[in-house]
């Protein structure tokens, strides 16, 4: 009997019955759970230990390994998507009345900002934003700061600067006057973030390294980050579930290919009886004229004659035994499951997938994206368009085609907007279509939400489509594509001409 055991039971002989009872079989405490360690200690103190192990790792991971690689073009594509986030200005002049020349000018004046957003000149707010959430698998958090006045070196008078997270000094725990400093991160009684300490430059950037420290207000930045319990102030990495499951297949597989490759080098190996204690040694010659086993290139129907006291082994591989694929593909189905995402988007596995599994898994991994677009846009683009709305009215960079520009003093009225971020294909087009279709003409959606449901703007879309009607007119060609299609029909469409044909 161990020490374990003695003492497991002179608790329970000495313990009341009904302190011998547990309600949850998770917290019993015995021989099976005696490894299971599990402590109460706050988010931010494991935080603090380990995001530096965690962040490296992530990185490593990203920089080399396959899968690690594919998550993180997943999470840019899905939340960014190839056209980022789209503005759409909801300005209106009276109730339900919008004023569409304020629109066109705002969305036209954000839409010119974003080519030249960056403070450094080289990324555009799409590239910016693909940066910043491309990073959350490895690091968890980003932080841009705004900039403002001249500095901002555009027409707009803003701009924005993506800081690498390393510049915050996670080692800072203590107090900046009566503030507590939680690894680097100042905040209030109410545990408000007011403050980050940054390093002036990256602390390990070679002859660059800066390890002074600067006190940059919350106001100038955003540090954007998930928050997985209350009083979080770092993020944790998105990989983190998973990484230590990659780290050990990719060693895994790493050996796999190692003894594969080995073994279709090595076809099998010499072996000297013991009554052949004469004969020639392995690769040498015996005499001026000995015989000697050489090793040479293989030819079809050439055999080769061993000397007198030597046999020939065969060396037969395992590698790939018939075990890998099977293992390899539970341990990315399990990584798959920690990453949130679908195992055959992540591993570029159709095997043995039917089209109902695929649809679920997809469905269900939009789900998951879509919720990671809202948080994005409200943590990153709200501040942001609230900024660049006032500094841009204050510098009067919004004008209409006439060249006047929009009053400063109406920004509550011009702040009015919404997002549109990426959206997807239909899995199977024809019947999700034609569902949809069936529902708006049932009443139980408007188009507007199947527009924005495609990508697409609503009112863009009517315009577009009443220009390509005109144009068509104009040219005498008739757009039979939406003679059947609800709603894009004209109120009273003009009739069709007649063709008439000559005598």
């Amino acid at each position: 009997m161990n020490m374990f055991s003695r003492a497991w039971q002179r608790i329970t002989r000495t313990a009341p019955p009904s302190a011998q009872l547990r309600r949850f079989e998770g917290a019993r405490l015995n021989r099976l759970t005696a490894n299971w360690f599990a402590t109460e200690s706050s988010i931010n103190e494991e935080l603090r230990g380990d995001l530096g192990a965690l962040r490296a790792r992530g990185r490593q991971l990203v920089s080399n390994n396959d899968y690690a690689r594919k998550f993180r073009g997943m999470v840019e594509d899905n939340i960014i998507g190839p056209g980022g986030v789209r503005l759409q200005s909801k300005v209106e002049d009276r109730p339900n009345l919008p004023d569409n020349a304020a629109n066109d000018a705002i969305e036209s004046a954000w839409e010119r900002w974003g080519k030249a957003c960056d403070v450094t000149g080289t990324m555009s707010l799409r590239d910016l934003c693909g940066l910043l959430v491309g990073s959350l698998p490895s690091d968890g958090e980003f932080l841009v700061r705004l900039v403002t006045g001249a500095d901002a070196g555009n027409e707009f008078g803003f701009a924005l600067q993506a800081i690498d997270v390393d510049r915050i000094d996670t080692s800072y725990n203590g107090t900046y006057g009566s503030n507590p400093v939680i690894m680097g991160v100042e905040v209030n009684e109410w545990r408000r973030p007011v403050a980050l300490h940054l390093f002036v430059a990256h602390p390990n950037d070679g002859a660059r390294t800066g390890r002074q420290r600067v006190r940059v207000p919350a106001s100038e930045l955003i540090h954007g980050f998930r928050r997985d319990r209350p009083e979080q102030m770092r993020g944790i990495p998105w990989m983190a579930p998973g990484m230590l499951s990659l780290h050990h297949l990719a060693n895994f597989m790493s050996s796999a290919v190692l003894a594969a490759e080995h073994g279709a080098n090595h076809y099998g190996f010499f072996e000297q009886r013991e009554d052949a204690s004469a004969g020639p040694p392995m690769g040498q010659i015996e005499g001026d004229g000995g015989e000697a086993i050489t090793v040479a290139p293989s030819q079809p129907g050439i055999y080769d004659t061993l000397p007198v006291g030597y046999s020939f082994t065969p060396h037969e591989s395992k590698y790939p035994s018939e075990t890998f694929g099977p293992f390899a593909k539970t341990v990315l189905q399990r990584i798959a499951t920690g990453w949130r995402v679908a195992y055959h988007s992540l591993a570029n596995d159709l095997e043995g997938v039917s089209f109902s599994s695929i649809r679920s898994g997809t469905l269900e991994e939009r789900d998951r994206w879509m919720v990671d677009q809202q948080w994005f846009v409200d943590c990153f683009m709200e501040p942001v368009f609230r900024a660049w709305l006032r500094m841009a009215l204050l510098n009067g960079a919004i004008t209409f085609p006439t060249g006047g520009t929009l009053p400063a003093a109406k920004i509550a009225k011009f702040s009015r907007h919404e997002w549109q971020p990426r959206r997807w294909e239909w899995v199977d087009p024809k019947s999700d279509m034609e569902a949809k279709i069936l529902s708006v003409r049932a009443g139980l959606m408007a188009p507007q939400d199947l527009s924005a449901a495609m990508g697409y703007d609503f009112e863009d879309t009517l315009k577009a489509i009443k220009r390509a009607q005109e144009l068509a007119a104009s040219l005498g060609v008739n757009l039979t594509a939406y003679e059947s299609t609800p709603g894009a029909m004209p109120a009273n469409p003009a009739p069709v001409a007649t063709p008439t044909h000559a005598t």
